[in-house]
């Protein structure tokens, strides 16, 4: 497909999703970039909402890069010990936070070359946290986007940086960190990892997933309020997604 097919079809599921999820957000709950990075530390194999559970009790315990770093491991371990592989992610925890005093007197950077000095931050922890914490556009690739951008042959890549690059060329600069939100919300409503939603699916017609769940597509696209438009999406192989 042309570069500029591509990009209006890209154009036409922000729209579609931006009708769907007017009130999307990030899932993670936080109030500070500094709680935002050990919030996504604790994501790693663990869903948001136990994150969201564990740290609604450890922030009140630990504030600052300070308190982490002076913390007995095994309290720390203890108090993210839902979360799962708690006696590797207490290890980065401290870790990430006698970084943060040593080079950036505790505060998180809010530039990429930066944060990726940090133990336990990746690219995608890196652009998540530009995104949300500092208004910065940026594509984070998680394991929503990763999923959809696949299904919607955005990309025929399984590495993240190599989806954030194919990415990084089809959506609109100011519109990539509300792009990865709207993604990751209709990735956990409707297009679900085992068994997608596709009759529910307001993007199926634009869609070229082979492995499309039995389902009444245009006519629940339709109802939903999304205007069938032709793209000539190219087929994809089953096994890619």
């Amino acid at each position: 497909m042309a570069r500029s097919e591509e990009q209006r079809r890209v154009l036409e599921i922000l729209r579609r999703l931006k009708q769907a999820y007017p009130d999307a957000q990030l899932a993670l709950r936080y109030r500070s970039p500094f709680e935002l990075l050990v919030a996504l530390i604790l994501a790693a194999r663990c869903t948001d909402e136990k994150v969201n559970q564990v740290t609604a009790e450890l922030f009140q315990r630990y504030r600052t890069p300070e308190d982490f770093v002076r913390a007995r491991r095994e309290e720390l371990e203890r108090a993210i010990y839902a979360t799962g592989f708690y006696r590797q992610k207490a290890k980065t925890l401290k870790a990430c936070c006698a970084a943060l005093l040593e080079r950036y007197h505790g505060e998180v950077p809010d530039c990429l070359d930066e944060l990726l000095t940090l133990p336990g931050v990746g690219r995608k922890t890196a652009n998540i946290l530009l995104g949300n914490a500092f208004g910065k556009p940026a594509i984070g690739v998680d394991t929503h986007v990763l999923r959809l951008a696949q299904r919607l042959g955005l990309t025929r890549q399984n590495n993240p940086d190599k989806v954030e690059e194919d990415l990084d060329q089809l959506v609109p600069v100011q519109d990539r960190t509300r792009f990865c939100i709207l993604m990751q919300a209709h990735g956990r409503a409707v297009c679900l990892a085992r068994r997608p939603k596709c009759d529910q699916c307001v993007l199926a017609d634009l869609c070229p997933y082979p492995d499309k769940t039995p389902a009444r597509t245009g006519a629940t696209a339709r109802r939903r309020g999304a205007t069938t438009l032709k793209f000539p999406v190219a087929p994809r192989s089953r096994g890619r997604s």
